[in-house]
């Protein structure tokens, strides 16, 4: 399988199923999912050309697993991020006593005054381990780790999820639980 186009192709189904899906005048029901057969479609129809095998490829090589079939693989949705209203039915759960968030330094001022914000998406995500917050931090420079006393927010009263593909979800950390 050629990486390139299925690097490619994971970026633009990241865009149609957790930001934009009218790009493609595709329909996601309130839970997020696309008909596979719909996107193969209207993916084809506007120029990324898209089929069952590449889908597959995408969607088990995936690093993070960003997207996910349902049982019988009719379905598809982002895990994940987005920005768009969706209902993952997430169900809450008790984070280890830290996460992680990976960041670059031209947000750090922000961060330091109003913690870490949703901005335009569902929740903020965090990781479990230092590892994947420098892959995630690492993608728009040089990556700045910040260490999320989560344990303690969830004892104080904040709710966390644990997405499909082990992102740690929560609607936002104020300052004074993040360890610069």
């Amino acid at each position: 399988m050629n990486e390139k186009i299925a690097k490619s192709i994971s970026k633009f189904l990241s865009l149609v199923l957790r930001h934009s899906p009218e790009t493609i005048n595709l329909k996601l029901d309130e839970n997020g999912w696309a008909d596979v057969e719909e996107l193969i479609a209207k993916c084809s129809k506007n120029g990324n050309t898209l089929n069952s095998e590449l889908l597959d490829y995408v969607v088990e090589n995936n690093d993070k697993k960003r997207f996910a079939f349902n049982e019988d693989k009719t379905k598809i949705r982002a895990s994940q991020g987005h920005s768009i209203s969706v209902e993952l039915n997430l169900n809450e759960a008790e984070p280890s006593e830290f996460l992680y968030h990976g960041t670059v330094g031209k947000f750090m001022e922000s961060i330091k005054k109003e913690g870490l914000q949703k901005m335009s998406r569902q929740h903020v995500h965090l990781s479990q381990d230092r590892e994947t917050a420098i892959k995630v931090g690492g993608r728009r420079g040089t990556p700045q780790i910040l260490s999320v006393r989560s344990g303690a927010m969830h004892r104080d009263g904040f709710k966390f999820y644990l997405s499909e593909n082990n992102v740690w979800l929560t609607d936002a950390v104020p300052a004074k639980y993040i360890e610069f």
